[in-house]
Order: structure tokens, then sequence, then C-alpha cells
């Protein structure tokens, strides 16, 4: 894994090796996308719209809605918490 540090104005240098495996040099526009305490960052364009194309067409099909997947979030957290911590 890489490391590098942040300087200046947030600028960071992405390792050569990285640079040049994934085919990015100084004309690449970066997308930076956030990820709880992580950023992402890709030169490819982003697949999110395609997948959640995919996920929404595949909840339609099963007869699902966003409702019963939330409901569904809320059972598998309250039940993780009790097997975990006993609450």
């Amino acid at each position: 894994m890489a490391v590098v540090k942040v300087w200046g104005r947030g600028q960071l240098t992405i390792p050569a090796s990285l640079r040049k495996e994934l085919l990015v040099d100084e004309e690449t526009v970066l997308n930076v996308v956030k990820v709880g305490d992580a950023l992402i960052l890709t030169p490819k364009k982003l697949v999110g719209d395609t997948l959640a194309k995919k996920a929404q067409k595949a909840m339609e099909k099963a007869g699902l809605s966003l409702e019963d997947l939330l409901k569904d979030l809320e059972k598998q957290r309250e039940r993780y918490n009790r097997e975990r911590y006993g609450a």
C-alpha cells in the first residue's frame, strides 16, 4: 500500500508506479468521492449511476421498495447489536 502526505493547499503526489499502472498523467482529471472516512480517486467514469439503476431494477423485479430495505436494515442492526452487545 502506498502512503502519501498531503502538503501545500491540499495537494498530494500519487506514486509514479501507480500513475503509470493507471495511465494517470498531468492532464488527467480525477473524480474524488468521500466514502465514510476515506477518499476515493478515480480517473474512470464512476459507475454509481449504473449500479443504482441495476439495483432499482432488481428491487422492482423483487417487488421491494426503499422503505422495505430500510426496515430490513433496521432489523438487521437490532439483531447485530443484540448478538454483539447483548442489548
